[in-house]
């Protein structure tokens, strides 16, 4: 006798089961909605007008009258800057066709605020200090004469460059500028070696006279001594080197001093074009 299975068998096994007859209506109302709502989000979607994007930028934000002003400002700052390239070029350049034509209206744009030089690139860095300082032998209105002690110029031009934002071009490179040009124009004996030799010393005694013009020296400038003092920038600490830092003098012969020298001509001779920069250029 065959065996079977009490529990009987479903003949229908194999099929997946049927969901109930009543959840199509609701699988169909649901399809409907969902194409129902994408279609109104389309319709929605073509309603709206296009957005564009933010508001310009820059000159384009700018009404007609402002874009041509911002516009022309942009051209002559642009002209600017190519002309001051030019002539800094002009100015570092060797010696050729343009520079010995137009060496003044080079100058006159390069000096004083953009002055070039090499020193801080130089093989040999400057390493010194130095210190310009004058004394004054004075004619009392007794007759009397009586000498200064040293007054130091170059302390003086430090003293006002130290904190300042801006410093004064004269203030920095004025004096300095013209004991170059003087020690340039000179022998080791104090002697000119060349025709620029008188004009350079002519130029330092004006300077140093308009720097005594202020104080109440007690009498009238009758001679002037000037020295300079070397102070060897000391070895950083890191550094092995020893160097000695004492200061070593050096003093220049008198001179005297005439009407020529005093500030009223001098400012007469700086109207006329005599410049520390001006006699330097044309070295």
């Amino acid at each position: 006798m065959d065996s079977y299975d009490d529990r009987g068998v479903d003949e229908d096994a194999s099929e997946p089961p049927r969901a109930p007859a009543d959840t199509e209506p609701v699988r169909r109302e649901g399809a409907e909605v969902v194409r129902q709502a994408g279609s109104e989000a389309v319709r929605q979607a073509g309603s709206e007008p296009v957005r564009q994007a933010g508001p310009a930028a820059g000159i384009g934000a700018l009404s007609l009258p402002y874009q041509v002003v911002a516009a022309v400002a942009l051209a002559v700052l642009g002209v600017f800057a190519c002309v001051h390239l030019a002539m800094v070029f002009l100015h570092v350049a060797p010696s050729n066709t343009l520079t010995k034509q137009h060496g003044e209206a080079v100058d006159d744009w390069i000096y004083p605020e953009f002055e070039q030089n090499w020193k801080l690139f130089a093989p040999n860095p400057l390493q010194q200090n130095i210190a310009v300082q004058v004394r004054a032998q004075l004619a009392g209105k007794d007759g009397s004469r009586r000498t200064t002690g040293w007054i130091d110029l170059t302390a003086e031009d430090t003293e006002q460059i130290r904190g300042s934002l801006l410093p004064s071009h004269t203030e920095q490179n004025e004096l300095r500028r013209a004991w170059d040009f003087y020690l340039n124009s000179h022998t080791d004996d104090h002697r000119p070696n060349g025709l620029r030799g008188e004009l350079s010393a002519s130029y330092l005694r004006r300077i140093v006279m308009l720097r005594l013009d202020g104080r109440a020296l007690g009498g009238t400038v009758q001679r002037i001594q000037v020295r300079s003092v070397t102070t060897p920038v000391p070895s950083p600490a890191w550094s092995g080197e020893k160097t000695d830092t004492q200061p070593v003098f050096r003093s220049y012969p008198w001179w005297r001093i005439t009407d020529a020298d005093r500030p009223a001509a001098a400012a007469g001779a700086e109207a006329g074009g005599l410049a520390p920069n001006r006699m330097e250029a044309g070295r």
